[in-house]
């Protein structure tokens, strides 16, 4: 095994790792002192991080190197910072093998190192890498070490030099300019299908639904969708997130390192380049949906189809605590997690489509339940979120004849995709000097001081308020609508037309 020089006393090496979403960068010191051979870490490690002077150990020796026989401290930096995960095996290797003497220091300058190791020494791949690495790069790290299997997510990170190493062999040779065994190039990072990407969907549908999908996808207005199990509303919700425009370059970075964060990115992924779309089972945890766990906490749902869809089928069967926690990401775009020490926001700006169907009987068609009943069930989602819920709409069965999707379909489908682009476009002009960009986002008193809708326009509106029909609340959903359906028909300003087509889907009675 490798000899080492008299001992330098005290080394550093970089480790990035991720806490919720965000990357955060960890100093791994160690250092020297009197007493027997051992080894002993501080600074907040959880268990994991705890075991990880078994995991060093045992891949220093299986790596040829000798342990060194003297007593090590390793301290985690900053101290206050939690820490999970097995993501600093390698750092904490680098810094105790520095210490001792078998790497130079000056090769840890710029350089962050992110793995687990095995108990043979391989590198082995971690989650978040993505985040991580943004992190490093902001503080301006110019080179990264990870283990093959994170390399291409690594690669998505411009600016950031990433050097895949299979082993700590590898890695040890790298750092002190010695021969070492060459990684078959990897390449260049694509786009292929990611995690959380709508299937394809054809909507034969009427064109009273195709236009209310149109306008969820292009506004960005939270759905409720009323029908028996035999009218496909899966494949509407589906399709609605699939009408979406593609995501910009920005988004596309901010989705693809949420995936990331949850450890949902495989080998091989590039950037999600498509609207994520999620719908979570109403027999999911609450941590499933909206985030947290006991230890590591991880996005959930909710995050996961942040910039997408969040589509809860059979919505009145969900708990009634977790549709009461959606409040706060459909208000205000993220979720906070609160845990002893340190709290966590996750954002979470969807577009909810939420179903039910007529009554809580099982059956496709024909519900037997009172009528009583059946509005209990149908008000349990409205009760809790139907203050954020824009459009109403109640679906029927297609008929036999038009259940099939053909190409006049598909071509449908192009069609509105295209006109939910130009839509967006249009909102995203108007609302270009506010920090909004999409009609669903713009606040009530914006909404009244700077885009009014005409007198005449909003006279039923008003109408409506005034006789109890709406709430105040609810007629802001209707001018969000309406300027959504101003932009789809490619007109400058609301009028009659819009505005009685979005107070009909407010009260759920369009044709």
């Amino acid at each position: 095994m490798t000899a080492f020089p008299p001992c330098p006393g005290t080394a550093s090496a970089c480790a990035a790792s991720v806490i919720g979403i965000e990357g955060h960068l960890t100093h791994a010191g160690a250092t020297t002192a009197t007493g027997p051979p051992g080894l002993r870490m501080t600074g907040l490690p959880d268990a994991t991080v705890s075991q990880t002077r078994d995991r060093v150990y045992a891949a220093v020796r299986n790596s040829g190197q000798a342990w060194p026989a003297r007593n090590m401290t390793v301290t985690l930096q900053p101290a206050s910072l939690p820490r999970h995960g097995t993501g600093f095996d390698l750092a904490i290797a680098i810094a105790v093998l520095t210490t001792a003497g078998a790497v130079p220091a000056a090769a840890l300058d710029d350089c962050v190192f992110t793995a687990e190791l095995g108990l043979d020494g391989s590198l082995r791949p971690v989650r978040g890498v993505l985040s991580a690495l943004l992190a490093a790069r902001h503080a301006g790290y110019a080179r990264a070490v990870v283990a093959p299997e994170n390399a291409a997510e690594a690669a998505m990170v411009t600016g950031l030099t990433v050097v895949p190493c299979p082993d700590l062999r590898t890695v040890l040779a790298r750092l002190r300019s010695q021969p070492f065994r060459h990684q078959p190039d990897i390449p260049a990072a694509g786009t292929p299908a990611a995690p959380g990407g709508p299937p394809g969907a054809s909507l034969a549908v009427p064109q009273h639904v195709r236009q209310a999908l149109e306008a969820t996808a292009a506004g960005g207005h939270h759905l409720c969708l009323t029908g028996p199990h035999g009218a496909r509303i899966p494949a509407l919700a589906a399709g609605t997130a699939a009408l979406m425009p593609p995501l910009s370059p920005e988004q596309m970075m901010e989705v693809t390192a949420i995936h990331s964060a949850a450890g949902l990115l495989g080998a091989g992924h590039a950037l999600i380049t498509r609207p994520p779309f999620r719908a979570p089972h109403h027999t999911a945890a609450r941590a499933a949906i909206l985030g947290g766990r006991t230890a590591t906490i991880r996005p959930g749902d909710a995050t996961l189809a942040h910039r997408g869809v969040l589509f809860l089928h059979d919505a009145p069967e969900f708990p009634r605590d977790i549709l009461t926690s959606l409040r706060q990401p459909l208000q205000h775009g993220e979720i906070t997690i609160a845990r002893a020490g340190h709290t966590i926001r996750f954002p979470a700006k969807f577009t909810l489509i939420a179903s039910t169907a007529p009554g809580p009987c099982p059956g496709t068609m024909d519900c037997s339940c009172s009528g009583l009943q059946a509005r209990r069930y149908r008000a349990r989602p409205t009760a809790e979120l139907g203050s954020h819920i824009a459009i109403f709409l109640n679906i029927t069965p297609p008929a036999p004849a038009t259940a099939g999707a053909g190409p006049t379909h598909q071509d449908a489908d192009a069609t509105s995709a295209e006109r939910v682009a130009a839509a967006r476009d249009r909102a995203r002009h108007r609302l270009r000097d506010t920090p909004w960009q999409a009609n669903g986002d713009v606040p009530a008193a914006q909404l009244r001081r700077s885009w009014p809708p005409t007198a005449e326009a909003f006279a039923p509106v008003s109408r409506a308020v005034d006789l109890g029909e709406i709430s105040a609340r609810a007629a802001h959903q209707v001018i969000r609508v309406a300027w959504t359906l101003a932009d789809l028909a490619g007109t400058a300003r609301p009028g009659p037309d819009e505005c009685g087509q979005a107070l009909a889907y407010q009260l759920g009675v369009a044709q």
